[in-house]
């Protein structure tokens, strides 16, 4: 109920949705001059020479409902987007912050229209399908030793598993510039993301400046639908296992997510498990 109120003022009231939003905004500011902190900002074109993982993830998906210019202009934002990112070097005790590197999207540096999700809501805005780059990079950061140090989920699950090739729940949320993706290196290894659109998907790869001697797993345990109070909920459990590269044993696995959030779209009979 609280929800619904809130979607209720906000859509009656949108200056209100803005003032909340500035709001958030200026409050993340102060907190991050108190806290300090070392931020990864040096870039290289000289590739590191070792790979930890690679991803790539498809640009233009079925939306029913959605106008398919708004994916393509997302595409235009996330080449703006990872020209920023694009051969960063995360050197040792330095953090890794989206918002740090990017900065606040705005049509002046060329972002357009695109889709973006709030309170539970598909909307339009300048810089929208940002959050495409950052799952791709929570992603990547999760088949690495980096430590996972700020990550906000989605409260609602608004889309269905279309070509999804990652468990449900292994995105991340991101909001300028209170809503962040920070992960940390607390290793004595460094680090660096290479990025880049090819006419259908956006990829990526981790690179290190030694070989590690083992690997990361991602798992989705306990997966199910449920149904409550009328309404439509996904739940899981996203596990990451540290393997030897050698001998394939497992060395540690650690419970990452556990990820709970209201469905948005027709749940498939077969999948509905009470």
């Amino acid at each position: 109920m609280v929800i619904s109120v809130k979607k209720w003022v906000l859509y009656k009231f949108p200056f209100l949705y803005k003032a909340r939003v500035a709001q958030l905004q200026t409050r993340r500011r102060f907190q991050d001059v108190l806290v300090w902190c070392q931020f990864a900002r040096r870039k290289s074109a000289v590739e590191l020479p070792y790979r930890c993982a690679k991803h790539k993830s498809v640009l233009r998906r079925t939306l029913q409902g959605s106008d398919p210019q708004l994916q393509e202009n997302k595409i235009t934002n996330l080449r703006i987007a990872l020209a920023h990112i694009d051969g960063i070097v995360i050197r040792p005790r330095e953090t890794f912050s989206f918002w740090r590197l990017v900065g606040k999207p705005t049509a002046r540096k060329g972002y357009i229209d695109g889709l973006m999700l709030a309170y539970g809501e598909v909307r339009t805005g300048i810089g929208g399908g940002l959050c495409q780059l950052a799952n791709l990079l929570f992603w990547l950061a999760l088949h690495t030793p980096l430590q996972i140090k700020e990550r906000h989920h989605h409260s609602f699950d608004l889309f269905p598993d279309d070509r999804r090739t990652v468990p449900f729940g292994s995105g991340t949320s991101i909001f300028y510039n209170y809503l962040d993706l920070q992960f940390f290196n607390h290793t004595e290894h460094t680090f660096q993301l290479n990025l880049w659109l090819t006419d259908t998907h956006l990829e990526g790869t981790v690179r290190c400046d030694s070989l590690m001697p083992s690997f990361y797993r991602i798992e989705e345990r306990n997966h199910r639908f449920y149904e409550w109070n009328g309404l439509w909920y996904r739940e899981n459990e996203i596990w990451r296992l540290e393997l030897d590269k050698v001998s394939g044993d497992v060395l540690a696995e650690t419970m990452l997510l556990h990820n709970r959030a209201e469905v948005k779209y027709a749940v498939q009979q077969e999948k509905k498990v009470t």
